[in-house]
């Protein structure tokens, strides 16, 4: 994964995310609503000859995809454990 940054702004942030696909976006962009974004959304012009762009709006940008990429780390854990615990059965 590499991110280009396209546009930061006092209430947007437009980032290009290489080399990721619809399920990582669709994951970021959840997870953004839930940290309390105004609006999220992502596309890929072409499957095969353009990189995703993901917009973000809310009152911090920054803060928003930090406490995102946060609970994405926190849910990754908690399935972890989850699956230790399911897979000694």
């Amino acid at each position: 994964m590499k991110l280009v940054l396209l546009e930061k702004g006092d209430e947007k942030i437009s980032i290009e995310v290489r080399k990721e696909t619809h399920t990582f976006l669709n994951l970021l962009r959840e997870n953004a609503w839930k940290s309390g974004s105004r609006q999220t959304s992502y596309m890929i012009e072409h499957y095969n000859l353009s990189e995703p762009k993901l917009v973000v709006r809310s009152k911090n940008p920054k803060k928003t995809m930090d406490s995102a990429a946060q609970m994405i780390i926190d849910q990754a854990k908690e399935f972890e454990k989850e699956f230790e615990k399911v897979s000694k059965k």
